[in-house]
Order: structure tokens, then C-alpha cells, then sequence
């Protein structure tokens, strides 16, 4: 194992503007990740713009900490100038790295520059080995795992690998896969991956079990996770290969990032120095009080799905103060789990966090009637809120009581970075040498840096007659270095004989060697940078192919009923893969060829379900995951491989480069509108493209299993029984809509939007642009659906029909109605629909 120090370790801090950049700084980042106007993961965060670049990160590197630009979400074809605009004027400011989703982009930023650091978002859903490899041709320096990945399987990951890994430590979790929720986007075309999470997954939802509504009390947050902390098993990451941690937090606050930073600042330091380190129950609730739903260690440690959220609440609550015992007319009584005080802020649980809640500043503690003055901890205590936030008479015994403020924890943690100021003091050592008749030549060595600067004085030294210069002098007179971010820790002189030399002229060099230190630490590094113009022309297709009609089918008789309907091809998307070969076999004996589905994730260890896919004798994989792509390609095998929608392809970039990876056709992301479609096709292989037109949407895809969570006694796979197989689960939204939940075979949940959507308005658009491949998508539907569905698309598609015409069809026929789906532009419906 190699030695780890604080060189190999890095501590990763987010900010959303300049007082969380300094925070960052103050306490200890090592690097700092920011997002710059809109081309981010976090569009309501303030960001930077642009100009601010180059200030930003001579910022950060006077302090020595690196500054990572989050260009992490999908780039669209009309944005890619925009785009480039960005990675060029990152390489200009010195930027150390872009962290990127689109593989599209990651594409463009090396036609840019070979040299310029690239960083894999956890957007791409990397989890695996093979994951990673499949970037080897693009030179990424890091790689975000999915928070999903456990200790044992980052270990696995880092064993096959030289890749330093960097791994989410602290901070919300969202509970679907990174990359992978459509929930937003379907819903209200804000994507997750283009910044824009709506947090559908913190609001409530009853869970309807084979169609029947089960009695959950108040736990109505079946899908909002607890917030990730790991501060306490940080040596158990360091042993296991992780390089950089990881926090989230570019929509917190300064006070959060200075509290947080700290926190793993000291944990990681006393790993490295060989102490064995616990947190202690201050240390939490001091992390808590910042922003908490609850802590968990996630799925660092393995899944547990009991573990994982709460359930009855979905936002922050601060730290537990205990509930209420007693309700007397001015106060209310409990017996105190936590410390409290007067002026900490506090909100009454009822168990209706959706409804308005009495909350506000503690005015008054109380013994048995008697005020008590100072912090409390411990035992029954009157609590006196003021009377102007809270209205006793709507407060309950068993109410429990959170304390959400702390203002003497915000004042202490405001210091940390209310004035400019390194955290730590970077040292100096010095080198001194010369004679009489000679200047004093010294040499000032940045530690840290490796910098060092070479100052004469201007003077010529004289033989001393009374006060020669010592090391201990040059020590004192050189070592005045306050108010800068220097300490000086040593001098090494070397003079010829006893000379002199004036006060005024050994300051003048110290300042003049503290300036070209900073000006050395603030000089951007240099990449190569290419002038790279995007040329977007549309590629050769071949025109002569009729439209060919796919049926996606989830189980065996629709399978059956498809086999025998006007259908070109068949994929199969089971739960259980154990099925693939009677599907195979019902398709050939029907005269059809078929594809079986990959899961979406890919994790160390899962390649053997990879294989029976292949064992299973298919015509073509439909791939739907980075690392199941890079496995198929590290067999050579003589099948051909189909590009899903995971994949997440929004520019002919990432067509290119997924084509040129070995895929057949690729299927474009699901963020797209009509317009960004259009604007794609026009430029692609759009022979080698295949939309899918009609679905149900798969809007979360989750490791958190809903069936285990809720109808076991289990925690995991291991333990839980398999209500899965016995059950069939859906989440009943506030409109009264049933999303249904699916398991797969890694036993991983999908939440399928309630309504079906159809593309059919927009398939003569398709088919003008040269499209050729058209898929539609069956999840509940039985075998009289599935022919009646096939239809009436192979009608549109043989142009017997209209669009419009099977819209109305599916929509009068289909007792929840159809809708148009995320391809409706929302911006200009009329100008794309006309067209």
C-alpha cells in the first residue's frame, strides 16, 4: 500500500459564491468546486460568471488549493459553441479541472486541449472497472464514483485501476442514481441533468401494494433519503482507495462549508499523523445543526434500506432536543437530549411537515419555575418560545422538539472566514550567502510549492565591525512576515568572515521576495489550447431502409403477443434475466429477432449477468451502461450492440463517440425536446439513432428497494424474503396518479411515470431527418394492448395513419390518458410541431 499523506489525500469543498470560496479556504479545502453561470449541476446556486475566472483562482492558488469548474450536465447541440466558449476560457484562467458529464464534451475538451485535467462527474454513472476504462482513450485525471458503490466495492475498483477515485463523504443524497432520475424532467422539463432537480423524491406519496393503499402512520417519504455523513469511517475510505473527498453543498451556506470542511479537515489529519480519531457527540451535533435530515453512512457500508431514510420528514431539522412531556401556558417541558440556550432557534414536530409548523427563538429555560441562566444539557427544562413565533396552544405532548439555529456556533463559525486569511501559515526556508564587497544573494524557498526565487540585495555587505549578521538576526529581521500568508521556519547561512548589512535593505528584500512568491503561486498554470472550430455537418445516411418498428417487452406475454404482431424487432426488458432464453426462443420460433437488456447499473462482481445475456443467444444487446458497453468490447463478441438511453447522448459528439465505441445505433437522451432533437438530427447519422415514441417514462432508478423498505422485515437482498416477486408496488402521488415500481435483477427499483407518452406527432419529422428505427415501450400493458399499441404505430409509420391520429387513438382508449412526454418543447410548441 502506498504511504498516504496529505499529498495524496484530498479534501474537496463545494461553493456557490465568494464567501463559501473563502470558507473552503479558511478551513482546510485542498480543492474547490464551483459552478459557472449556467453550464452546471446547480443552476439556483448564485455560480460565477465567466470574467471572474482568472480572480478565482488566483484566489485559490496563492492559498495552494486547487480550483475544479463543474461543467457537469448534458450539453445540447446549440450550446456546444457556448460550451467551448467556457472550456476555453477555463484553460486561459488556469483552471486545474473540469468535472463534465457529457462524453460528448469530454470529447470536444480533448480536441481542445490534449493536456487540460478532465474530471468524470458521478452524472456518468460510473461504478465500475470497467467504467473507468472505457475513458482511457480521453486521459481523465479523476473519477466521481456513484455514491451507490460500497467500501468492498471501491476497494475491488481501485485494485483494478491507477485512477484516483473521488467519492461523495458528506452532504444530501439524491436517491436515485446519479445520471439516471427523469422525474423532473418529466414532470416539469427542469432536468436533473441539466441542473435543474425539482426534488420530487422529497415529497410525500402513499404506497399502494397490489393496488390497495397500505396504512403507514406518518411515514410518507418513502423515497427522501437521510443526509450522507462519514466523518466517522474516513480511515476505513483512505485504506479502501479513496483520493478525494468529496462534500455537497454549492446551494448551502458559508457557515455550513466552514463547519463541514473543518470537520473532515481534522478527521483526515489525524489519519495521516497515525491517531486514531473518533468524532464526538458535540462534533455531530455540531454538523447537524448546519444542515441535516438525519444522518446515514449511506450505502458506504453496504446496502441497508432501513437505514437509509426516515420517512417522515424530508427537509433539514437541525439537532434532536427530545419531545414534549408537559404543555403549560407560557412553555413547554421536555427532557433534553442536546444542549440548548436562550436564543437558539426551535421547531415543534407534529408529524405534518407539509403544513406550517410552530417554530421560532427560545426567550426563556426554566427549572421547576425558575429561569436558568446560561446553556443547559441535559434533564427536564421548562422552554418559554417567544410569543410572537409560537403559539402554545398549538403545540402536543409528543411532539418532538428540533433545535434549528444556533447563533453563537453561526458567530464562531463566521470567524473562520470573515477576514482574509490562510488557515495555516505556509513556511518558508531560506538560503543565504556572500562575502564583504559582494552582494548578500538569497535564496527563498516556498515549501509547499516547490517555488523558490533567488534576491540580491542592492547593497554591497561590509566587514561588520560590531554586529555581524547571524542566522538567529536574518531569522528575526526576515521571519516579519505577518499579514502575509508566510512563516518563516528556517535560515541556512553561509557568509565568508563577519560582515554587515543595513536593516532597511534586509526589508526590502524580504518584501520583495514575499511578492514574487505570491506572484509564482498566482501564475495560472499553462495547457495547450487548440483553435478548434465545431463543424456540425450533417453525416451520409442511407436513405434507402424503410422504418423499422421495435417493441421493448417486460414480460413473457408480451413477449408471445409481439412475436406475432407487424413488428421488426423484439427487446426484451425482464426483472428476472434468469428468462432471456425463453424470450429468445419465442422470438426465433416466431421469426423475429430480439435484443435483451442490460441492467442500467454496472457493478464490480456483475459481470456474470453480463454473460448470460450473451449465454442466452440473442441477435443484439441493448447496452444501457458504460461498464457493460467496455465489457462487451473487452470480448469481442460478434453481436451488435445497441446504445440506450442512459447513455445519456445529447450532441453528435456523443453520437461519434459512441458509435466509434462499438455500438450499432444509439438512442438519444430522453432530456431532449423536439427542438434540441431536431437540432441533433440535423447534424448526425441520424440513420444510427433510434427514438423511442412510446413509453412510459422511467423517472427514478434507484439501489433503494421500496419493497424491502416497506414490506420486509429484511434489510437487503439477503434477508428480505422477496416481496417482490409475491407483490407489485406503486407510489400514489398528491394528483392521485400510481407510478409503478419495478425491481431488476441487481434488485435495484425503477419508478415508472403513471401515464404513457407518445412521440407519434413527431415521427414524419423523424422520418424526414432520416430516422429509421422506432421503438415503442410496454410495461403493464396484456397481449390485446401490446397488438392493438403495435398497430397503430406501424399504421403512422406506413404513413396510413397521422401522428395526431394515434395520439387521439391511445389517448381516448387509455383510462389515464397519453401525453406528449418531455419531447414537447415547452418554450415553442407551434414553431417544432409545424415544422
Amino acid at each position: 500500500m502506498k504511504r498516504i499523506t496529505r499529498d495524496t489525500i484530498e479534501l474537496l469543498a463545494p461553493a456557490g459564491n465568494w464567501e463559501c470560496l473563502r470558507a473552503a479556504v479558511a478551513n482546510g479545502a485542498d480543492a474547490v468546486f464551483f459552478g459557472v453561470e449556467k453550464f452546471n449541476a446547480r443552476v439556483r446556486a448564485k455560480n460565477f460568471q465567466m470574467d471572474e475566472l482568472p480572480s478565482i483562482m488566483a484566489y485559490l492558488h496563492k492559498y495552494n488549493v486547487r480550483g475544479y469548474v463543474t461543467l457537469n450536465i448534458l450539453i445540447f447541440e446549440n450550446e456546444l459553441n457556448d460550451a467551448k466558449s467556457l472550456v476555453e476560457a477555463c484553460i486561459d484562467a488556469g483552471v486545474d479541472a473540469l468535472i463534465v458529464q457529457d462524453v460528448g464534451l469530454v470529447q470536444l475538451i480533448r480536441e481542445i486541449s490534449p493536456d487540460f485535467p478532465i474530471h468524470g462527474s458521478t452524472q456518468m454513472t460510473i461504478t465500475s472497472p470497467e467504467a473507468i476504462d472505457f475513458f482511457n482513450p480521453y486521459d481523465l485525471e479523476v473519477v466521481v464514483l456513484g455514491r451507490e458503490n460500497n467500501l468492498k466495492q471501491i476497494q475491488t475498483i481501485s485494485k483494478k485501476t491507477a485512477m484516483p477515485l473521488e467519492v461523495f463523504v458528506h452532504g444530501a443524497l439524491c436517491v436515485s442514481y446519479s445520471g439516471q432520475c427523469l422525474t423532473s424532467e418529466m414532470w416539469g422539463g427542469r432536468s436533473a441533468n441539466r441542473g435543474e432537480c425539482a426534488q420530487a423524491c422529497r415529497l410525500p406519496y402513499d404506497l399502494m401494494v397490489d393496488g390497495q393503499k397500505k396504512e403507514m402512520g406518518n411515514l410518507a417519504y418513502v423515497l427522501s433519503p437521510k443526509d450522507l455523513a462519514a466523518l466517522d469511517i474516513i480511515p476505513e475510505m483512505i485504506e479502501a482507495g479513496v483520493s478525494s473527498f468529496k462534500i455537497e453543498g454549492r446551494l448551502k451556506s458559508p457557515e455550513y462549508v466552514a463547519n463541514v470542511v473543518s470537520k473532515y479537515r481534522n478527521a483526515i489529519d489525524e489519519y495521516i499523523a497515525g491517531r486514531k480519531y473518533q468524532p464526538s457527540k458535540e462534533e455531530i451535533r455540531e454538523l447537524e445543526q448546519s444542515f441535516s435530515r438525519g444522518f446515514t453512512h449511506g450505502f458506504l457500508e453496504g446496502t441497508n434500506n432501513k437505514k437509509l431514510l426516515d420517512g417522515t420528514f424530508p427537509k433539514s431539522r437541525g439537532v434532536y432536543l427530545g419531545t414534549v412531556s408537559h404543555v403549560l401556558k407560557d412553555a413547554v417541558v421536555c427532557k433534553l437530549d442536546a444542549p440548548l440556550k436562550r436564543g437558539d432557534g426551535i421547531v415543534f414536530d407534529a408529524g405534518r411537515p407539509e403544513e406550517k409548523e410552530e417554530g421560532g427563538r427560545v426567550y426563556d429555560l426554566r427549572r421547576n419555575g425558575k429561569k436558568v441562566e446560561g446553556e443547559v444539557q441535559g434533564g427536564l427544562i421548562e422552554i418559554v418560545p417567544g410569543r410572537r413565533d409560537v403559539t402554545i396552544s398549538k403545540i402536543h405532548v409528543g411532539d418532538r422538539i428540533w433545535k434549528t439555529s444556533d447563533q453563537e456556533l453561526s458567530r464562531l463559525l463566521q470567524k473562520t472566514f470573515e477576514e482574509e486569511r490562510a488557515h495555516r501559515l505556509f513556511p518558508i526556508h531560506i538560503k543565504a550567502y556572500g562575502k564583504a564587497n559582494h552582494p548578500l544573494v538569497s535564496v527563498w524557498y516556498d515549501e509547499e510549492t516547490a517555488n523558490h526565487v533567488t534576491i540580491q540585495s542592492a547593497d554591497m555587505m561590509q566587514e561588520a565591525k560590531k554586529h555581524p549578521l547571524t542566522e538567529d538576526y536574518l531569522l528575526e529581521q526576515w521571519g516579519r512576515l505577518g499579514g502575509t500568508i508566510f512563516k518563516l521556519d528556517k535560515v541556512e547561512m553561509n557568509l565568508s568572515g563577519e560582515v554587515m548589512l543595513p536593516v532597511k535593505e534586509l526589508n526590502r528584500m524580504r518584501r520583495e521576495a514575499i511578492e514574487q512568491l505570491l506572484l509564482l503561486r498566482e501564475t495560472p498554470p499553462v495547457y495547450e489550447k487548440r483553435n478548434v472550430e465545431i463543424i456540425a455537418e450533417k453525416q451520409v445516411i442511407e436513405t434507402n431502409i424503410e422504418p423499422q418498428l421495435i417493441a421493448l417487452c417486460r414480460t413473457m406475454e408480451q413477449v408471445e403477443a409481439a412475436s406475432h404482431a407487424d413488428i421488426d424487432y423484439l427487446y426484451a426488458d425482464f426483472e428476472f434475466t434468469t428468462d432471456y432464453p425463453q424470450a429468445v426462443q419465442i422470438a426465433h420460433a416466431n421469426g423475429k429477432n430480439i435484443a435483451l437488456a442490460t441492467p442500467r447499473i454496472h457493478m464490480p462482481g456483475e459481470n456474470g449477468i453480463l454473460n448470460s445475456i450473451v449465454k442466452a443467444n440473442p441477435d443484439s444487446i441493448l447496452v444501457r451502461s458504460l461498464g457493460a458497453l467496455q465489457h462487451y468490447k473487452q470480448q469481442h463478441l460478434d453481436l451488435s450492440l445497441i446504445g440506450d438511453f442512459s447513455l445519456n447522448i445529447a450532441n453528435h459528439k456523443a453520437v461519434s463517440v459512441f458509435l466509434e465505441s462499438g455500438l450499432s445505433r444509439v438512442t438519444p437522451s430522453y432530456d431532449l425536446n423536439i427542438q434540441q432533437m431536431m437540432d441533433m438530427l440535423a447534424v448526425t447519422q441520424s440513420d444510427k439513432l433510434e427514438m423511442v415514441i412510446h413509453q412510459h417514462l422511467p423517472m427514478f432508478h434507484t439501489e433503494h428497494c421500496v419493497y424491502c423498505t416497506f414490506l420486509s422485515e429484511g434489510t437487503d437482498f439477503t434477508n428480505c424474503g422477496r416481496p417482490c416477486e409475491k407483490h407489485r408496488i406503486s407510489l400514489q402521488d398528491r394528483l392521485g396518479m400510481h407510478h409503478p415500481v419495478r425491481v431488476d435483477v441487481g434488485c435495484r427499483n425503477t419508478v415508472y411515470n403513471a401515464i404513457e407518452q407518445s412521440g407519434a406527432e413527431y415521427i414524419s419529422h423523424f422520418v424526414e431527418e432520416g430516422v429509421r428505427h422506432f421503438r415503442i415501450e410496454f410495461l403493464e400493458e396484456d397481449a390485446k394492448d401490446v397488438r392493438k399499441v403495435i398497430a397503430l404505430y406501424r399504421e403512422a409509420l406506413r404513413g396510413e395513419r397521422t401522428g395526431t391520429s394515434v395520439w387521439r387513438s391511445l389517448k381516448a382508449t387509455n383510462q389515464l390518458g397519453v401525453t406528449r412526454g418531455q419531447l414537447i418543447n415547452k418554450e415553442n410548441v407551434s414553431r417544432t410541431t409545424s415544422k
